[in-house]
């Protein structure tokens, strides 16, 4: 067994599902011995071409703005600006209810202390082929019947896990041994029950 796990976990920053479960797996980096590395996907590319609901088609639109701008950030100025980028913008639209992204993204760049020029990308394709590229790299782990989070434990990537209130300490900790079981176990593929509670983020 390896003395430290890996996890590869791709989001998008305005899924509330995902920015749940980056709250458990930062819990989890506080009681385990875990790795974990941050990419983005894009449930707007993940939609191209599907029939959506008219409000579900108005966020994918709007979805394009922060994860470009996330893109663009780490292709500027590094990897090491991804996670503290969707902190910053994930707490704004998650917990801060914020619906303006466009607001979302200066504050956010601020907070970080990123140039505020990094705002143009959200209406640009210039980095468009490095999301996609990042987001094929996760949806092909797991298919393209899921959104987003993907996590993949020590190589081998789940949609999920889809939890909330997101579980703090020894409770986060059973959660990610949980998680490391089953992606040892070869031909394990899923396990899933209807949701019947939303985010709830404390």
């Amino acid at each position: 067994m390896p003395d430290r796990d890996t996890a590869d976990f791709w989001f998008d920053p305005v899924c509330p599902w995902a920015w749940m479960t980056s709250r458990w797996i930062m819990e989890v980096e506080q009681v385990r011995p875990v790795d974990v590395r941050w990419h983005v996907m894009s449930l707007a590319v993940l939609n191209e071409g599907r029939e959506l609901p008219d409000g579900y088609r108005a966020l994918m639109d709007r979805a394009w703005g922060p994860v470009r701008v996330v893109v663009a950030a780490k292709e500027l100025h590094g990897e090491k600006w991804v996670k503290p980028l969707y902190d910053a913008m994930g707490t704004r639209i998650h917990p801060g209810g914020e619906k303006d992204y466009d607001l979302v993204i200066r504050e956010a760049l601020d907070e970080v202390g990123l140039p505020a020029d990094l705002a143009q990308y959200a209406t640009s394709g210039e980095f468009d082929e490095q999301l996609r590229a990042s987001h094929t790299e996760g949806i092909s782990l797991v298919g393209e019947d899921v959104g987003t989070p993907v996590v993949a434990v020590n190589g081998v990537a789940f949609f999920g896990p889809v939890v909330t209130p997101a579980p703090k300490g020894e409770a986060a900790a059973r959660l990610w041994d949980g998680c490391v079981l089953v992606a040892g176990i070869p031909g394990f593929f899923e396990l899933k029950r209807t949701r019947t509670q939303g985010p709830v983020f404390d």
